[in-house]
């Protein structure tokens, strides 16, 4: 389940980076080891990055506020290492965003399975980064519990698909869907329908939340392959 996939590793234990590399790579996973936090960020900003294990002490900053970082753009999966044992850091970190957390020293046989037990998880039930959104000084505002858009203060109109579509967008701000996966989640799964049918969505959507709907900012497309939200929050 996890061959292929990009994991990032932020520790600054050497033996530790190349230990988990070392395995990660036996697994068919491509691994980015960083000692710093600043240097981990750097590759999580150039890369696209599907897992990070990250350490909670670093020499230049900590885990915890590595992870609010990543945080506020992603919902990559992330498993904080420590040597603390105290049940209050654990529910700290697991407060500011983490998926999991695992004390050392650990197994690396366990440390695998925890990583497929949560990208299986995330798969089947990704979550949005937060409840709420907003985007350029409250050009753009959306509530999820609500489900509720608002464009420029006024409470706009969305029908159930097309909250499907925007909804799944930002639940991966990052993520590039294809119309075949927007079609799979806005549409019942026996759907036998054009695919360029969800364009019709996303033309409709841009009519309601962008300012100019030829010039996209929030829903922007990815030339032959799919569409992504590209909004920044505020």
């Amino acid at each position: 389940m996890i061959e292929n996939k990009k994991i990032l590793v932020v520790d600054d234990e050497e033996k530790i980076l190349e230990v988990i590399s070392s395995y990660l790579t036996s697994k068919g996973c491509f691994v980015y080891a960083a000692q710093t936090g600043q240097k981990g960020l750097e590759i999580f900003q150039k890369e696209t990055i599907d897992f990070v294990i990250l350490d909670l002490m670093l020499p230049d900053t900590t885990g915890e506020e590595i992870c609010m970082e990543i945080r506020k753009t992603s919902r990559v999966p992330i498993i904080m290492l420590t040597a603390k044992s105290m049940e209050e850091d654990m529910l700290y970190g697991l407060k500011l965003g983490a998926d999991d957390y695992i004390t050392k020293p650990f197994s690396l046989k366990e440390l695998y399975a925890r990583i497929e037990v949560i990208i299986r998880r995330t798969s089947q039930n990704p979550v949005p980064l937060a409840s709420k959104f907003s985007w350029r000084e409250n050009d753009l505002v959306v509530n999820c519990e609500r489900m509720e858009v608002y464009k420029k203060g006024e409470l706009v109109n969305l029908t159930p698909k097309e909250w499907k579509v925007l909804h799944t967008l930002l639940t991966f701000p990052k993520k590039v869907f294809s119309r075949e996966e927007l079609i799979a989640i806005g549409f019942d799964v026996g759907f036998d329908g054009y695919d360029r049918v969800i364009d019709t969505h996303i033309k409709n959507l841009r009519n309601k939340i962008e300012d100019n709907p030829k010039k996209p900012v929030y829903i922007q497309t990815v030339h032959g392959i799919g569409y992504r939200f590209g909004g920044k929050d505020t």
